[in-house]
């Protein structure tokens, strides 16, 4: 149950993140505000993997890892800018939700590229999503 602890700090973090990111995002452009937010993440990060990695483990990543890591990498960058553009544009407790809706389309995409099963607890879950997701952005 270790990712359970990991996870619910995850969604804390992320959170937070929406609020900060909203008030951060009132007075200036949201693609310049969402550049300094990567460049922050991108020096914490490195520090972090810097103290909890050997110089060993970044030469022995494979082509593979390396081709995948980076279109994660753009997807993820894509989606800050759209989350950002989203966040000044509109409320948080609408703009959050339909974003969070990301969960059941990595589900459905898990399903469809590797090889998943859905269980019916998983298609009702994913459904209650979608559906809170809606009820939530409704006007």
């Amino acid at each position: 149950m270790d990712w359970l602890f990991w996870a619910i700090l995850s969604a804390f973090f992320a959170g937070a993140t929406a609020i900060l990111a909203k008030v951060g995002v009132a007075e200036i452009n949201s693609n310049l505000a969402t550049a300094i937010r990567t460049t922050v993440i991108l020096v914490f990060t490195w520090a972090i993997a810097l103290l909890t990695s050997k110089g060993s483990d970044f030469l022995s990543i494979e082509r593979r890892a390396w081709f995948f890591l980076v279109l994660s990498g753009i997807a993820t960058g894509l989606s800050w800018l759209c989350y950002f553009r989203a966040l000044q544009l509109g409320a948080v407790s609408k703009v959050a939700p339909i974003d969070k809706s990301s969960v059941v389309i990595a589900m459905v995409l898990a399903i469809a590229f590797l090889g998943e099963k859905l269980s019916v607890r998983g298609g009702i879950g994913a459904g209650l999503i979608v559906l809170g997701a809606i009820v939530l952005a409704w006007r």
